[in-house]
């Protein structure tokens, strides 16, 4: 089957689901990029501080019994997505380094709001105790209702926001 440059979402979806029942059967729970992140940061954290890391109530069970926190599938994963996005872009001559933004907003208004985004994102989904591939995917597929109320606020807030923000697309 050729795709061109885009996958079709019904595909797409399906390999998602094949992949995340995949993840189940082999590693015995599902997937989810906040946990990687988190053990990126506690490995770094250690780096700078390993005494008060391994103190930490938070990050010193990814160092118990002499653990090594990237040791895990789920950084293997976040690995394995950004070499695939990499690839994937690069034989479909999509890769390139761009800012995306409106006629209103510069490139650095531009990224000051994705990483401001990106904090409050990154921060909430270690409240939620899961990202949206966490949450949404894995606890969707499990029937969880605070997976799917956690879905629910994702479309609700995203809706909301759109409304402040619209005026820097067009």
């Amino acid at each position: 089957m050729k795709f061109g440059t885009r996958w079709p979402p019904v595909p797409a979806g399906i390999l998602i689901g094949i992949s995340m029942l995949l993840a189940f059967v082999v590693a015995g729970r599902g997937i989810g990029a906040s946990g990687a992140m988190t053990r990126l940061v506690a490995w770094v954290q250690h780096f700078l501080a390993p005494v008060a890391t391994e103190q930490s109530a938070y990050f010193g069970k990814y160092f118990a019994d002499g653990a090594h926190p990237l040791n895990d599938y789920v950084v293997f994963l976040l690995v394995g997505l950004l070499v695939g996005s990499f690839v994937a872009a690069w034989l479909t001559g999509h890769l390139r380094v761009e800012v995306l933004r409106g006629p209103r907003s510069s490139v650095g208004y531009r990224l000051a709001l994705a990483l401001t985004g990106g904090a409050i994102t990154g921060f909430a989904a270690r409240l939620a105790r899961g990202c949206t591939s966490g949450q949404g995917l894995v606890g969707g597929a499990e029937l969880s209702v605070g997976a799917w109320t956690f879905l629910m606020c994702i479309f609700v807030g995203g809706w909301l926001a759109a409304w402040f923000v619209r005026k820097q697309w067009i």
